[in-house]
């Protein structure tokens, strides 16, 4: 896209952050401030992270049907109630009907499974949703039940209050995002007749980031576009010999030589509308050489000087760039034998747009002829989304209502979500997450995973207005 089309972009989401600002005192009762729903919210959290959802344990399916339950409690007829097993897995779709008169549904996307997380490393018990010093603590906090916690209480809160939207909405909450992905995929791929989505917001993507020197909201990201991660596996072959005859060529000196250059290399500067708009909103509350070069390189994107300084902050490098890095090595089979194969993995970041194959060329040309480069699993790579108006109007309208004068600003993220598959089979996605959290408060597949208590319950309120604001007014039934 052009950088003038950018900027009339960013300038539009810019006037929305600031126009809406204002909305916060005249909004209506917040969903967040209902102690039956504040209340109804923290048992389903508490139920979900009590659930050992990580690979291996099965428990995914049992999650999925203990939402299914709430749902059909609230009134949810059972024909719009789908659990997809996929293997130990599955993933649960819900259609919350509208009218009908405001176009194709929206899907609200998150998932169930977690990353592991060892009992007797944490403090506190991972599977146990713990209160404590104004944060909830427990495996998935952060990544991600407690949007999945909130998502399910906002459409039990609005079905029980007769709330019909001007178009249907889709729960679709996968259960292998941390491994394989089978279930996203197998709901976009097989069972489009019920993943049918105009767009999708995302639960896992987006986020808001909390000071940590003042405790104050600095920026919203809206996540429009992300890298994909791909892992190539890089093989040196040698047919060895007796180690007290070593030669010059060596399998684990080629893999060596491979990392090495690498190492040193650096993919090509790329943006898109996304980063463009991060940086020039972002780099306005950033302060020193970084914030500098973030507005240069947003007025700019062919300044060199500004993406190298950028690229020295690992938060930030991945915006600017495919990335690639060495993650694991295994080479030799006896300490007195010459190595007869040396292998290492190297985890790539593509940027949105940039082939899987030609990044895989790349790492063969620098790993050079005697190493052979393959891809470990399927690539899945796709393109950014398109940005919306109106999906930036309702972002800023709910983040505005809850931490007034928040920016709002587009951005890509440099890891890799569900979105990449919806996004791969023609659903644009968007990354709307609940949270705001300080940089030291980020522990999602870390020990002790935690999100504030603050931040769950004004969650409530954010994905009420979104659901409003993006389905149209309210319509009661009588």
């Amino acid at each position: 896209m052009k950088c003038r089309a950018i900027r009339s972009l960013i300038t539009i989401a810019i006037a929305m952050s600031a126009s809406l600002a204002s909305l916060a005192a005249t909004l209506p009762p917040q969903a967040g401030t209902d102690e039956a729903v504040r209340k109804e919210a923290r048992e389903i959290f508490a139920s979900i992270i009590a659930m050992q959802t990580s690979i291996g344990k099965g428990q995914v399916p049992a999650m999925a049907e203990y939402l299914a339950e709430r749902f059909r409690l609230a009134g949810f007829p059972q024909a719009d109630i789908h659990i997809l097993p996929v293997g130990e897995t599955a993933s649960l779709i819900v259609r919350y009907r509208g009218n009908g008169k405001g176009g194709k549904p929206i899907a609200f996307m998150g998932h169930m499974d977690v990353v592991t997380a060892n009992r007797e490393d944490w403090v506190r018990d991972p599977y146990t949703l713990t209160e404590e010093n104004g944060y909830f603590f427990g495996r998935g906090a952060q990544d991600m039940k407690g949007d999945i916690a909130m998502l399910t209480e906002t459409f039990l809160h609005l079905k029980r209050q007769g709330y019909v939207p001007s178009r249907d909405l889709l729960i679709a909450f996968s259960g292998d995002e941390e491994t394989s992905q089978i279930s996203t995929e197998d709901m976009v791929k097989n069972h489009r007749d019920l993943m049918n989505a105009e767009f999708a917001l995302n639960g896992d993507g987006g986020g808001g980031t909390i000071s940590d020197e003042t405790g104050k909201p600095l920026f919203y990201n809206v996540q429009g576009a992300e890298k994909s991660s791909v892992t190539y596996e890089l093989t040196a072959t040698n047919p060895g010999g007796h180690s007290s005859r070593p030669r010059l060529d060596n399998a684990i000196y080629d893999i060596a030589d491979a990392i090495s250059a690498i190492r040193h290399y650096s993919f090509p500067v790329k943006w898109n509308e996304w980063t463009i708009g991060n940086f020039k909103m972002v780099g306005t509350v950033t302060t020193g050489s970084l914030g500098s070069a973030m507005l240069t390189f947003a007025a700019h994107p062919d300044d060199a000087a500004a993406a190298t300084e950028i690229a020295k902050e690992p938060a930030f490098i991945g915006l600017t760039r495919t990335t690639c890095v060495a993650t694991m090595l295994r080479a030799g089979h006896a300490v007195n034998a010459l190595p007869q194969s040396a292998v290492a993995s190297v985890n790539c970041r593509i940027f949105p747009g940039t082939r899987a194959e030609e990044v895989k060329q790349t790492l063969q040309q620098l790993a050079g002829k005697n190493v052979s480069v393959a891809f470990v699993d399927e690539p899945i790579v796709s393109n950014a989304s398109a940005m919306r108006p109106d999906v930036m109007r309702a972002v800023a309208h709910a983040i505005n209502s809850t931490r007034p004068g928040t920016i709002v600003a587009p951005d890509m993220a440099a890891y890799a979500t569900d979105g990449a598959v919806f996004r791969n089979y023609g659903i644009p996605t968007y990354g709307t997450s609940a949270l705001f959290m300080k940089h030291s408060d980020e522990f999602a597949h870390g020990l002790n995973e935690r999100i504030s208590v603050d931040t769950f319950y004004a969650g409530l309120t954010h994905w009420d207005i979104l659901i409003r604001d993006l389905a149209g007014p309210q319509h009661t039934q009588h």
